[in-house]
C-alpha cells in the first residue's frame, strides 16, 4: 500500500497507484481529512484502502463506527480502520481532547467499536458501559441496514511498549510506526507484540502486523533526500520517538530536534539527520536499493508494507520497487 495524500484528483491518483501495482492506499491525519480521499477512492476497483491513521480521540466511537461501516460499503468489504493515539501536546492543544491513560483508553475505545458493530450486526440492544465511553441507545433509525461485508478489521498504531502490548491482546492488527528501524523492530516491538499475545492466548496469525516504511528514491544528491530528512527530523524532535533513536546510541538528537522545534527552526533540523540516520530508518536509492532494505527490515515479519513518502511517490518508481519485491 502507499499514501493517497489529498482529496483532489484522488480518484485519478489512486487508479494510477493501483496500475503501478499497489494493493491498495491509506491516509493519515495531515493537512486534510482523513476519510475524504478513501471515500473518492473506494470508486477504484481492486483497491484495498485504510486509514493509516485516525486519531481516536477527538471522535467518538459512534462516529468512527459509521464512518468505517460507510466506507465499508462503498469499497465492497476492502477497508481497514486504522486508529492511533497521537502524542499528549497535539491531543490536548490542537484538538482540546482529553489524552489521560491512553493506552486504556484506546484498548475501550477499540471494544466500544466492537461492541456498536454487534449491535447493528445482531439487531440485540447496544449496552457499552466502559470508563471512558458509554453508549446505551441505538434504535432502528440510526442502525445501517445495507452491509452486506460484515464489520472491517480495526488496526491501531503503536510504538510505545505498553501500547504494542495491548494493540497485539485487542486489535485486529498492529500498524508500525514510520519512524523506525529494523533494530527496534526486532528488539522493541517483537518482543512486545509477543509478549501481548500470550497474555490474550492468541495465536500469531489472529494479528496482522504491517510496517509503514519512508522511501526516498533517487541518487544521493537527490533533493527527495533532503525532504526525507526534514520528515525524519520531525518526527525524531518528539519526545514519544526518541526509544528508536536510543536502540542506535542517537537518543541525545532528539532533544537537540526539539529545541529547534520549539524556537520555529524547522528548515534548520533537517541538517541533524546523518546519512547514517537517513538510511537506517527511511529505505533510500535505487528501487532495488529500497526493496533490499524492505525485504532485511520486514522478512519473516510480514508480507504486506506501507510505503510512505514527504510527497506523492513517482508512479515509474513505484512500480518498480513493487517488481523488485515481487522478484
Amino acid at each position: 500500500m502507499t499514501a493517497l495524500f489529498g482529496p483532489r484528483g484522488a480518484i485519478d491518483r489512486a487508479a494510477a497507484l493501483r496500475e503501478a501495482g499497489a494493493s491498495g492506499v491509506f491516509t493519515f491525519e495531515g493537512p486534510h481529512d482523513v476519510f475524504t480521499p478513501l471515500t473518492l477512492a473506494a470508486t477504484v476497483e481492486g483497491l484495498d484502502l485504510m486509514t493509516n491513521v485516525a486519531i481516536a480521540f477527538p471522535r467518538n466511537p459512534i462516529h468512527l463506527a459509521h464512518q468505517a461501516i460507510d466506507h465499508q460499503i462503498l469499497s465492497g468489504g476492502r477497508f481497514t480502520l486504522g486508529l492511533g493515539t497521537q502524542i499528549r501536546t497535539q491531543i490536548e492543544k490542537r484538538f482540546g481532547a482529553d489524552f489521560d491513560r491512553p493506552v486504556a483508553r484506546m484498548s475501550e475505545f477499540v471494544a466500544a467499536l466492537r461492541a456498536i458493530f454487534a449491535a447493528w450486526d445482531s439487531g440485540e440492544r447496544l449496552d457499552f458501559r466502559g470508563e471512558f465511553y458509554r453508549h446505551t441507545l441505538m434504535t432502528p433509525t440510526f442502525t445501517p441496514r445495507d452491509n452486506p461485508y460484515g464489520a472491517p478489521p480495526i488496526y491501531v498504531g503503536a510504538l510505545g511498549p505498553r501500547l504494542t502490548r495491548a494493540t497485539a491482546q485487542f486489535a485486529d492488527g498492529l500498524l508500525v510506526m514510520p519512524f523506525g528501524s529494523k533494530r527496534f523492530l526486532h528488539e522493541a516491538t517483537l518482543p512486545a507484540v509477543r509478549d501481548g499475545l500470550a497474555a490474550a492466548g492468541r495465536d500469531e496469525g489472529e494479528l496482522a502486523i504491517v510496517p509503514e516504511i519512508i522511501v526516498s528514491t533517487g541518487s544521493e544528491t537527490d533533493p527527495t533526500h533532503e525532504a526525507t530528512r526534514r520528515l525524519l527530523a520531525f518526527y525524531g524532535s518528539t519526545p514519544a520517538y526518541r526509544p528508536v533513536l536510543e536502540v542506535h546510541g542517537w537518543g541525545d538528537l532528539q532533544p537537540e530536534l526539539n529545541a529547534l522545534s520549539k524556537q520555529g527552526r524547522w528548515q534548520e533540523m533537517g541538517s541533524l539527520i546523518n546519512d547514517e540516520v537517513l538510511h537506517t530508518i527511511a529505505a533510500c536509492g535505487t528501487p532495488a536499493d529500497i526493496a533490499a532494505h524492505i525485504r532485511d527490515r520486514v522478512g519473516g515479519v510480514s508480507d504486506r508494507i506501507c510505503l510512505y513518502q514527504p510527497g506523492p511517490i513517482a508512479l515509474d518508481a513505484l512500480a518498480q520497487i513493487v517488481d523488485a519485491l515481487r522478484d
